[in-house]
């Protein structure tokens, strides 16, 4: 059993393969967190002695013993205005003003299957996964707050979420509705987490949790480019393969808020949920909310183990249907081939070229629909541009796919142009406060999908342009943030539910076309990296990093990405060089080096390189077929910030990637210790190869032992050019 109570200690324990989660019911009745780390056979509620910390108030049921105070205790879930000053998880004023909430154990129940959530994706059940739920009530206002633990052993992660209920008489207004509350009240802790701007996202920092509340949001009405709702707590001796590391991650793409508190005390409390600033949302007598699910790993191993703890469990838990575990289709996207400007003949011609190289999927980029020949207009006309395609789509599907290949089409179905046929017909499902102009990003508005019309008309539109086209994969853009957050279908009352309903709006439509179209592969897109979260890895099991192609750049932002979220899921292109959004100029090789550490394809136009260059791409799109299972399920190794290492589970095969960021002259060595391997094994020299160098070196070795490469390490001779790169493929000797 994962999880266990004792009726004698009153303690809940949740085991996974490598850890232990402990909390216990306190002698007044508030659920107390104990513990959370290596796998221990024990009671910790020893750790937490009773001391009298001045203006810490007491209990009324525990005045006369000034030393447990709520505001030192640690707690599963905080409540809030009734003695703990520290952050609070739930925040809630009832219809006749009564604020804040106390919040006591009524029962609770362990079942043999993983908890589910209305309205929101959460992670799949394994045979393994069982659930503890514990319910608590705030007496004054009756309100229960089921706190739902979903136990995965196998794969060592416990996700939470939470359901809150009025069984109250009056209605209640949620002001705040986290997710989950993590104390850890001993250690000395640093925070990572993951900033960035729109074509630079997700670069890790490491700070030193304060003396402060440290806080990681979005208000941008998706979880952004500029902060990502994943972070990691981590000893400050941590390193990639030693120390303790919790990582605390939430399954949601709309405005979430991850504070992190160090108190008076020295212990640290985390919580992470919805962003709440301008979120309330009203709870009839009778009615449940629930929050979005947390994620939850720890190691004693370091930040590399963290990593791939949560690798392996986003690609067997979150990522779901016909494509979360198979190979992907290599795909030339028209995009920097052709921007706006093409026709239906163009588009074959780039269809044929694609095909001569060996590619799979052919996807037809913005510019194929309405009257959109920039990106001032359009948006929501999903039929044909009669002046690129008099024909329409399906006969330019039907010869793409008679040449042997895959069709797939953008999409930015969230989005109305105000110079759009939709628009006209229908201003009002746009978001847009009363007697105010909107705000403009790329001359679009945001539809409305906390209506119920809107989600049904959007479902309804990419549904038949679906039906028997011989689409078979959908880039699902997002290229402006929620502003003028104002829904003209809701009340005044509840417009702090907007946001979050759009969030749920979007989930609706997504689970119902990709439960429709099983075989049609959807890829999340949000002005690149946007929206690259657990909640759209759900129903988009890839999602386009980067709207930066520069491989340079990359190297960082999916470096970055990779600390919490599977190579699988990180889609990648080769592109020309020099690039688009840099200037920079860089070797095809080193492109692709760097693009097929993940979901691969090209983003260039073919017609424009040499037969070189041509042949090239066609060993590349071979290698990377050769590679791609070991890309996809293989275990991944961080060396530096721009060396990287894959292994297979089995530990019979080894891709190492390295690229040199800056040559110079009379150089150091480059080494690296390999990880991952078998210590007892000897490994085969497979294929070495080494691109846009200036000289041609040769490591003049055909096997290693596995203990010579984790030991001792290896040794890469100097190379000299621009940018230069080098794969080293090893397979174990049988």
């Amino acid at each position: 059993m994962s999880i266990v109570f004792d009726s004698k200690s009153k303690t809940f324990t949740l085991l996974t393969r490598s850890t232990s989660y402990q909390m216990q019911i306190g002698p007044l009745g508030h659920l107390l967190h104990l513990y959370y780390g290596h796998r221990a056979a024990a009671c910790f509620d020893y750790l937490y002695l009773e001391q009298d910390i001045g203006f810490s108030p007491n209990p009324y049921d525990r005045c006369e013993g000034r030393g447990w105070s709520l505001d030192t205790q640690p707690q599963e879930y905080s409540g809030d205005l009734t003695g703990d000053f520290r952050l609070p998880s739930l925040r809630l004023r009832t219809e006749s003003g009564l604020r804040g909430a106390e919040l006591k154990y009524l029962h609770h129940e362990i079942r043999d299957e993983k908890y589910t959530l209305n309205g929101l994706p959460s992670a799949l059940g394994t045979e393994d996964a069982q659930t503890l739920s514990v319910t608590l009530l705030d007496e004054a206002s009756g309100v229960e707050v089921e706190l739902l633990y979903g136990v995965y052993e196998n794969l060592d992660v416990i996700t939470r979420a939470v359901k809150i209920t009025n069984a109250g008489s009056e209605s209640v207004q949620l002001e705040q509705a986290a997710s989950a509350c993590l104390e850890l009240p001993f250690g000395s802790w640093d925070l990572i987490h993951f900033h960035g701007r729109h074509t630079m996202e997700r670069q890790p920092e490491r700070v030193p949790v304060l003396n402060s509340v440290q806080e990681i949001s979005s208000r941008r009405g998706a979880s952004g480019h500029q902060h990502n709702p994943f972070v990691i707590l981590c000893d400050h001796e941590a390193t990639e393969d030693y120390g303790g590391c919790i990582a605390m991650m939430l399954v949601y793409s709309g405005n979430f808020r991850m504070q992190i508190e160090q108190s008076q005390t020295g212990s640290i409390r985390a919580v992470m949920g919805l962003g709440d600033e301008n979120f309330t949302w009203r709870l009839n007598p009778g009615e449940t909310f629930d929050t979005p699910e947390a994620i939850l790993t720890h190691t004693d191993q370091g930040l590399t183990t963290l990593s791939q703890q949560l690798h392996r469990f986003l690609r067997g838990a979150i990522c779901r249907g016909k494509f979360a575990n198979a190979p992907r289709p290599i795909l030339l996207n028209s995009w920097e081939a052709n921007y706006f400007d093409f026709t239906a003949d163009s588009i074959l011609a780039l269809a044929r070229e694609a095909k001569a190289l060996g590619m799979d999927l052919l996807v037809l980029d913005d510019g194929w629909f309405g009257s959109r020949d920039d990106d001032k207009r359009a948006l929501g006309d999903w039929y044909p541009n009669q002046r690129k395609l008099p024909n329409g789509l399906r006969p330019l599907i039907q010869e793409i796919r008679s040449l042997g290949l895959q069709f797939g089409l953008w999409l930015e179905p969230e989005m109305v142009s105000e110079d759009s046929d939709l628009y006209r017909a229908h201003p009002d499902w746009a978001l847009k406060m009363p007697g105010r102009k909107p705000a403009m990003s790329r001359d679009q508005l945001v539809l409305d999908l906390s209506r119920a019309d809107v989600v049904e008309w959007l479902y309804e539109t990419i549904a038949a342009l679906l039906k028997d086209s011989g689409v078979t994969y959908i880039k699902w853009d997002m290229n402006r943030h929620l502003t003028d957050v104002f829904s003209a279908s809701l009340p005044p009352d509840q417009q702090g539910e907007t946001a979050h309903r759009y969030v749920l709006g979007l989930y609706q439509l997504l689970d119902r076309l990709t439960r429709e179209f099983p075989d049609v592969l959807f890829e999340g897109c949000a002005g690149g990296g946007g929206r690259f979260d657990a909640g759209m890895l759900c129903y988009t099991p890839q999602i386009w990093c980067s709207d930066n192609t520069d491989p340079i750049s990359r190297l960082a932002i999916q470096n970055g990405t990779a600390y919490g979220y599977p190579l699988s899921s990180i889609s990648a292109h080769v592109s020309a060089s020099p690039n688009h959004q840099t200037g920079r100029r860089t070797p095809l090789g080193t492109r692709f080096v760097v693009a097929m550490t993940g979901a691969f394809g090209y983003e260039l136009d073919p017609a424009k390189l040499s037969e070189s260059e041509r042949g090239e791409i066609r060993t590349q799109i071979q290698r990377y077929r050769e590679y791609e299972s070991l890309i996809r399920e293989g275990d991944y190794f961080r060396l530096s910030d721009s060396a990287w290492q894959i292994v297979s589970e089995d530990q019979s095969e080894s891709l190492l990637s390295v690229v040199w960021m800056n040559v110079e002259s009379n150089p150091r060595p480059k080494h690296f210790k390999l990880k991952g391997l078998d210590e007892t094994a000897e490994y085969e020299v497979i294929r070495c190869e080494w691109f846009g160098c200036a000289n041609a070196p040769n490591l003049n070795r055909e096997s290693y032992s596995g203990a010579a490469l984790l030991y001792g390490g290896l040794t890469l001779p100097p190379v000299f050019g621009d940018y230069p790169s080098m794969q080293l493929f090893l397979r174990k000797k049988i």
